[in-house]
């Protein structure tokens, strides 16, 4: 692989779903990804790839999923299977803790947090293509959450537009080991241009 390097003019940071309720002790998915995310320090390392980021001067962007409101999905002719789970867990409620950023994550002042998508793509019916293009931004690096869903579906929407896309392994976690796998190993490498640590990534906009 040749050495990473970023553009601050073109390269943005893509964070996904940093809910509580994602990756905050009593968040109610946090149970089915703790194993994964603490064992290879997932949150810690979003951190630090924020951290760089913004000390780098790159842009940043927010992908968030659609917040649980009282009504969403009982008229809808067809609701997705994931879709369906997020009704019923009633996930990232709107106006809960469990909605709202968690703390180290909550957006600075300049930075994007594009509309909400509802499924898993943060491209798909958002308007997170515009806000990227509208800033100039030809290269992406994603982080966040979960990694076979949201983070897989937004990087493959991103290949199909265009975008170069740098995915941070161990700054995204799922709900198993083997899921992991399947969307780093097998999945993403079809549409990711890089797959690489948070150390990788940090030095690279450090330099």
């Amino acid at each position: 692989m040749k050495p990473l390097s970023y553009d601050p003019n073109n390269t943005g940071l893509v964070v996904v779903d940093p809910y509580n309720d994602f990756i905050s002790e009593g968040g109610k998915i946090w149970p089915r990804i703790k194993d994964v995310a603490e064992a290879n320090n997932c949150v810690p390392h979003m951190q630090q790839v924020l951290s760089a980021a913004r000390a780098a001067k790159l842009r940043i962007f927010f992908a968030m999923h659609h917040r649980y409101r009282e009504g969403d999905y009982e008229n809808w002719k067809f609701v997705a299977p994931i879709q369906r789970a997020a009704w019923h867990r009633k996930s990232f409620e709107c106006g809960t803790w469990g909605g709202e950023f968690r703390a180290e994550f909550v957006p600075a002042k300049g930075e994007i947090v594009a509309s909400e998508h509802w499924c898993s793509s943060g491209f798909a019916n958002t308007d997170l293509d515009l806000q990227l293009k509208r800033h100039g931004i030809e290269r992406i690096i994603v982080i966040g959450l979960v990694a076979h869903t949201c983070i897989e579906a937004t990087v493959r929407f991103a290949a199909e537009l265009g975008y170069d896309v740098t995915v941070v392994r161990d700054a995204v976690a799922d709900y198993s080991d083997e899921m992991m796998h399947a969307a780093l190993e097998i999945n993403m490498p079809n549409y990711a241009s890089a797959i690489v640590t948070t150390s990788d990534v940090v030095e690279a906009l450090a330099a």
